[in-house]
């Protein structure tokens, strides 16, 4: 089943009752998926960026877009308006898609996996979670990497509240921590 339609099968009504929702639009849901590479130096070699927006495409599924730095840094030999790192921004099907293979390929693949922190909620209902490396992707073919770079992956929803926000990832099969008890 894919998680669209798994969403609006099951977690849909789960959540009405638990939370006492009577409006199926009022459920909390998905927004964007919003994959980010950033380089920490500026992109000046053509081939290296080309190298980058390849691989976060590969990745993601869909064409990424250069970030550019706002201010000049002297101390990191960055200008304003130099490239800075990637970005991809995920909705509709691609998001739910690449919401799946995260869970069932990617996070198993992590080392010394325990399950993702649940204070990586924020406020508004999004979570984010980063990657060190970002070849624990299937689509990464680690023989042609030059360099290993890190990837942040923000998953912005509907919800206002932290604890709708982890339970609507935990009906996706997102991994938490247990949560430990102080005695």
């Amino acid at each position: 089943m894919d998680y669209l339609d798994l969403y609006k099968k099951e977690i849909v009504p789960a959540f009405k009752k638990e939370f006492g929702f009577t409006n199926d639009l009022a459920v909390p849901r998905l927004e964007k998926i919003v994959l980010n590479i950033g380089t920490g130096d500026s992109l000046s070699n053509d081939k290296e960026k080309e190298t980058l927006l390849a691989e976060l495409s590969a990745i993601s599924g869909q064409k990424p877009s250069i970030r550019r730095a706002k201010k000049a840094i002297a101390g990191f030999k960055i200008r304003q308006g130099d490239p800075v790192g990637v970005k991809a921004t995920l909705r509709g099907k691609r998001m739910y898609d690449f919401l799946h293979k995260l869970v069932s390929i990617v996070l198993p693949r992590v080392r010394d996996f325990r399950g993702l922190d649940y204070k990586s909620i924020d406020k508004l209902g999004g979570f984010s979670l980063g990657f060190r490396e970002h070849i624990v992707f299937p689509e990464i073919d680690v023989a042609k990497i030059g360099k290993y770079r890190g990837l942040q992956v923000t998953v912005a929803t509907t919800s206002k509240d932290p604890k709708q926000t982890k339970r609507l990832l935990e009906l996706f099969g997102v991994p938490f921590k247990k949560e430990e008890t102080k005695g």
